[in-house]
């Protein structure tokens, strides 16, 4: 079953990923010379952190591009569960401030 996944490195670091099996997959980020990221590799111990599964592993992939780009905030708070926070998130510091100086 195809799974998007949120690593935490050593470093304090995150690292998203797409896969079909997450137990190997961690396995190959923690132990393995040469088939964990490159990022990883240098960063170990990593430590699963968020995961969900997919009907295909292009959703998979797809929603690992899409975390790729967010702050580090937003993957904070999709780690903890509070998806009523990542539409605020998304929106650009500049779009922020007007809103709150607004009243908004």
């Amino acid at each position: 079953m195809p799974f998007t996944y949120l690593l935490r490195c050593a470093d304090d670091t995150f690292y998203a990923g797409s896969t079909w099996d997450l137990d190997a997959r961690l396995w190959q980020h923690n132990h393995s010379p040469d088939q964990g990221a490159a990022y990883t590799r240098r960063r170990r111990p990593v430590e699963l952190v968020w995961s969900v599964w997919f009907d295909s592993i292009e959703q998979a992939y797809a929603y690992e591009k899409r975390i790729q780009g967010w702050s580090r905030r937003k993957r904070e708070a999709l780690i903890r569960g509070e998806y009523d926070a990542l539409p605020d998130l998304s929106r650009r510091a500049a779009v922020q401030r007007r809103s709150r100086e607004e009243g908004g």
